[in-house]
């Protein structure tokens, strides 16, 4: 008898009880449902839920893999005992069995706790509330180490991961209820609660060696820091945000890896590329507003917002966590309008918002994960407001055919 058989019969013994929903979520992980529709009409595909969410954590491995070797690279480069990498994604000093070693002791840790407390909360609310698990979660647990500081304490994790998926998630009603996207929501909760672990201004190095005399962590400041106290952008550090090899949150700082994955997306009909693309010409947008203005006598050097505004209107797309958010947030269908011109009204706001905030906001230069949060509140009044207007055009033509 193969696995899928002996997984049948054992769901027959589990039916009525408590354990029916943690049986179902473990038997259709592994394999599709047995459940089908006989009558009525209906949608023959190929996917369900669980492919789609997948493919969309498919498209995030590569980045995670990339985040592990960028950091432990930051972390010997820090120490200063390696050169930077000179070659690009060809680099020697990058591609080491040291770097992914380093960062996989920080990294990995990270992931497992996330789907650990995130799917134990799933399943706490499913056995209570009697409802099935859905796999939701498999795109949140793995995003929300990408978008969190390498060295935040677990405990720390632990406590915004379960304040995430009950406030952000279940008290809606579980996957597909949520107004709020989960795991910006728990971003959000460790920003607001724990604001010094989130300020990002230390480069993270091994905890082991402050027991040969080195430091835990290396003060100097972000890239989004020195860009807003007006440090100068060289050619070498373009091509280093493209690529990834600088300091940042662990998905967030190979632009590269972020528009191939999200080109994937967007081949594969996850994700919206209308919302993609409105969203990077806001920011486009933005920011060549802000070059404008500081090109002027209306704000002078002095002025703590002149660093990030006279920034290369483009340079925003590079740094910070504006790429990444982009493409595996701001494209969540749940969370997102839902018409075809709301797409664009919900998207250009976001990467519009969101240069907005990171200038204005020098002592936390970054505001994506703000912009798609209030747009995620406001995505269902885009979406009425355009529903209305059709309405009302299709009324009109009504009217004058009539008559």
């Amino acid at each position: 008898m193969g696995m899928k058989q002996k997984l049948d019969t054992l769901k027959k013994k589990y039916e009525g009880t408590k354990m029916q929903t943690t049986f179902n979520a473990l038997h259709t992980f592994l394999y599709t449902p047995n459940d089908t529709t006989t009558s009525g009409s209906h949608i023959r595909v190929v996917d369900d839920l669980k492919r789609t969410m997948n493919m969309v954590v498919l498209a995030m491995v590569p980045v995670l893999i990339f985040g592990i070797f960028n950091t432990g690279y930051q972390h010997y480069l820090a120490l200063g005992e390696i050169e930077r990498a000179a070659n690009g994604f060809f680099s020697a000093s990058f591609w080491t069995l040291d770097n992914f070693t380093v960062g996989a002791l920080a990294v990995l840790p990270l992931v497992i706790i996330s789907y650990v407390v995130g799917l134990g909360v799933e399943f706490i609310f499913a056995t209570i509330n009697n409802h099935e698990v859905e796999e939701g979660y498999l795109v949140t647990g793995m995003l929300v180490p990408l978008i969190v500081p390498v060295d935040i304490p677990i405990w720390m994790l632990i406590v915004a991961i379960v304040f995430g998926v009950v406030i952000g998630k279940e008290v809606f009603g579980g996957t597909g209820m949520n107004i709020l996207n989960p795991a910006l929501t728990i971003r959000a909760f460790l920003f607001f609660a724990y604001p010094t672990w989130m300020s990002g201004d230390k480069v993270w190095v091994l905890g082991a060696r402050a027991m040969e005399g080195q430091p835990d962590a290396i003060s100097g400041e972000t890239v989004l820091g020195a860009l807003a106290q007006g440090s100068e952008v060289s050619s070498s550090f373009v091509m280093d945000a493209f690529y990834g090899f600088i300091p940042g949150s662990v998905g967030e700082t190979s632009t590269l890896l972020i528009l191939l994955a999200g080109l994937f997306l967007v081949y594969t009909k996850i994700a919206s590329w209308r919302i993609m693309v409105s969203a990077i010409a806001g920011s486009l947008v933005m920011g060549l507003i802000f070059n404008w203005v500081a090109s002027t006598n209306l704000i002078t050097e002095t002025n703590s917002f002149y660093g990030l505004m006279s920034t290369e209107y483009w340079h925003h797309l590079l740094i910070g966590g504006l790429a990444f958010g982009i493409v595996y947030m701001a494209t969540d269908p749940v969370t997102a309008s839902q018409t075809t011109k709301g797409k664009w009204i919900y998207g250009f706001l976001i990467g519009f918002i969101a240069v907005m905030i990171r200038v204005f906001n020098p002592a936390y230069p970054e505001g994506v994960m703000l912009a798609i949060l209030l747009m995620n509140v406001f995505a269902p009044t885009i979406d009425h407001y355009v529903v209305q207007g059709n309405i009302k055009r299709r009324m009109k033509r009504l009217k004058v055919k009539t008559n």
